[in-house]
C-alpha cells in the first residue's frame, strides 16, 4: 500500500508539475520512469493509463508545428516495464494496449549513410509514423521501427515475444520473427484463426465489400 501511495503521489506531482498537452484520470507512472519536462507538451495521456518501471518516454526533436501532441497514449493503455518509446514524428498507442517488459518502439532510426561520420554525430532519418490499434498486446523484447511513411498496427493483433515489426500488420493477426511475418490471423467470415496472414488490402478490400 505505501509503495501505491507513492506512485499515486508521484502521478499526481506530475499532473501538477508537467505541462502535458492531456493527462487523464487515475494515471499511474512509476518513480523510475524518464520523462523529460520540456518535451512533456508534445505527449498526450489518457484516463487509465498504467507506465510501469524504467520506462523511457522520447522525444526527438522541438517540433516546427507544436500544435499538436507527437506522442499520445490513449485510455487504458499498459507500458511494461523497461521499455522505450521515441517519437519524433507521430505515435499513437491505442486504448488498452498492452506491452510487456522491454518493448522498443520508434518512428524514426539513426542515420548511417556518411562513412566519413561517426553515426552518433549523423543525427536521424526522417522517418514515419506509427499507430497501434486498440486493445493489442506487444510481447517481450519485440520493437516496432517505422523507418518510412506509415505503419499501422492493427485492432487486437499481437506482436510476439522477441519480434521486429518494420511494416503494417493487419487487424486480428499474430506476428512472430525477426523479421516479423503474420503466423496466424482471425477471419472474421469463417469465425476462425487461421495459419498465416492477411494483407492491408486484402482486409481494406473486405470491410468495403
Amino acid at each position: 500500500m505505501i509503495s501505491r501511495a507513492i506512485n499515486k503521489f508521484h502521478s499526481l506531482w506530475l499532473s501538477f508539475t508537467y505541462p502535458f498537452a492531456e493527462f487523464g484520470k487515475d494515471v499511474s507512472i512509476k518513480r523510475s520512469c524518464e520523462i523529460r519536462r520540456s518535451f512533456a507538451r508534445y505527449v498526450s495521456i489518457g484516463e487509465k493509463v498504467t507506465i510501469e518501471d524504467n520506462v523511457w518516454i522520447n522525444i526527438v526533436d522541438v517540433p516546427r508545428d507544436d500544435a499538436n501532441p507527437i506522442l499520445v497514449l490513449e485510455d487504458g493503455c499498459v507500458i511494461g516495464r523497461r521499455s522505450i518509446i521515441s517519437a519524433k514524428n507521430h505515435i499513437r498507442i491505442g486504448r488498452h494496449v498492452l506491452f510487456g517488459p522491454s518493448v522498443f518502439v520508434t518512428d524514426h532510426n539513426h542515420a548511417f549513410e556518411d562513412v566519413t561520420t561517426p553515426i552518433k554525430f549523423q543525427g536521424t532519418t526522417p522517418g514515419g509514423t506509427v499507430r497501434i490499434e486498440d486493445g493489442g498486446w506487444v510481447g517481450f523484447g519485440a520493437a516496432i521501427v517505422a523507418n518510412l511513411g506509415p505503419l499501422v498496427i492493427g485492432q487486437n493483433s499481437v506482436i510476439g515475444a522477441n519480434a521486429l515489426v518494420t511494416g503494417s500488420v493487419a487487424p486480428f493477426t499474430i506476428v512472430v520473427g525477426n523479421p516479423g511475418r503474420p503466423g496466424r490471423h482471425y477471419d472474421l467470415a469463417r469465425q476462425e484463426w487461421l495459419m498465416g496472414g492477411r494483407t492491408l488490402a486484402t482486409d481494406l478490400a473486405d470491410r468495403l465489400s
